[in-house]
């Protein structure tokens, strides 16, 4: 398997699951009028073999997929001018209106200006908190923060770490503000007279290579929706930046070619650890993995990882973020082959998955996967579901690729 392969295989299985047939809610469950905008990409480790990696994107402009031209050294996209998402004067979502006319908007660049191929960035959703959690990590790592400090919010106390896991593994949006305001009081963050003056973690992603990921316009109080001036155009990811940051809190992960030799690491090793840990307790398995789904009508198997046992409830079904998914889910966790340390997002408009897959033995397959799309909950088929059943699907259609490639390598 080379990148070349990788890419090609990434097309076909997006193409295969036909998403531009997929429903759409907004239109009385017709299918969506515009193909819809999918980022993705991949990068495996092979023992003794040199990481294999690829992005590939989908959208109205590209709606067979582009192939990213990335460097020998895993560097920045090269052929795609990255686009940021954008709202109306009211502050709501416009690019994903089912009768949207992208040449009558104006659009803000979030990378890659010069590139010969236009690419907009759909909005991460609760994939931004993977970025809050970095911001956290690089407080305690530098002193000013230790986890099981108390942290007050809106009335609430609970330890620094506890807020982080509940924003990670259940993506709790009242941990989120909690972590931003944080993030403010410590002044790592900074506005004055209205605006954002200063973000440390920018210019963290900027020296990281990685200048797809921005956290723009949060506010001293928490706020980081739309409401607050924040939120859709404004927080920014990419498949592959987002990729190439799991990438460096993966510990079994080689080197990143896109640094220099002896680069210090982004986090210290039990900052890392930590962070992993959350993204190992993931509970919301519905996306790429749909294992928390499996008791819903019509079910799609999605990448067949673990549902960790702490959401698990003494008649099998789960109970995570205040939601009951129904079935026994006992059976299916225990056989599941895969562990998916990874954050999901989703919105009425937006749906995103990343994460760190590594086979549980005797499956021994290791590799980075991270997705963004439009494909959020209006595309859903039951009010449980996080997006369309194609999602899942395409999941599961990668690690069959991947599985046989990487298992027998």
């Amino acid at each position: 398997m080379n990148a070349g392969e990788l890419a090609e295989a990434l097309r076909a299985a997006v193409r295969e699951q036909r998403f531009d047939e997929t429903p759409d809610a907004m239109l009385g469950g017709a299918a969506l009028t515009h193909p819809p905008s999918i980022d993705l990409a991949v990068a495996a480790f092979m023992p003794g073999r040199a990481p294999v990696w690829a992005n590939v994107l989908f959208s109205r402009e590209h709606p067979q997929g582009l192939v990213a031209d990335i460097s020998a050294d895993a560097g920045p996209v090269r052929n795609v001018h990255f686009l940021a998402d954008q709202t109306d004067a009211q502050l709501n979502s416009i690019a994903w209106r089912p009768h949207s006319d992208w040449s009558r908007l104006s659009w803000r660049s979030l990378g890659g200006a010069g590139a010969p191929l236009r690419f907009v960035a759909p909005y991460p959703a609760s994939l931004l908190k993977l970025m809050v959690a970095v911001g956290v990590a690089r407080l305690v790592d530098a002193g000013a923060v230790v986890w099981d400090e108390a942290l007050s919010y809106q009335g609430e106390v609970r330890e620094v770490r506890d807020w982080g896991l509940d924003m990670i593994a259940q993506s709790s949006n009242q941990a989120t503000s909690a972590l931003v305001s944080l993030l403010h009081a410590w002044g790592a963050i900074r506005r004055d007279a209205g605006g954002e003056v200063h973000n440390e973690l920018h210019q963290l992603f900027e020296a990281q290579g990685l200048p797809t990921l921005r956290l723009a316009n949060t506010r001293a109080d928490g706020g980081w929706g739309n409401g607050a001036g924040s939120g859709v155009g404004q927080i920014q990811m990419t498949a592959w930046d987002t990729l190439r940051l799991l990438w460096l809190l993966d510990e079994q992960a080689p080197p990143p070619p896109w640094l220099p030799p002896g680069a210090p690491p982004l986090l210290s090793a039990a900052s890392r650890a930590r962070l992993r840990g959350w993204l190992d307790a993931q509970g919301l398995h519905t996306l790429l993995s749909s294992g928390l789904l499996a008791g819903l009508p019509g079910w799609v198997p999605g990448l067949d990882a673990r549902l960790p046992a702490g959401w698990l409830q003494a008649d099998g079904t789960a109970r995570v973020a205040g939601e009951t998914y129904p079935g026994d889910l006992r059976a299916l966790a225990a056989r599941a082959t895969l562990r998916f340390a990874h954050k999901t997002g989703t919105t009425e408009n937006y749906a995103s998955d990343a994460g760190i897959v590594q086979g549980i033995a005797p499956a021994r397959r290791h590799y980075l996967i991270a997705l963004l799309s439009n494909l959020g909950s209006r595309y859903a088929p039951h009010p449980l579901c996080a997006s369309t059943w194609r999602l899942p699907a395409l999941g599961a259609a990668i690690d069959r690729y991947l599985s046989a490639r990487m298992e027998s390598a």
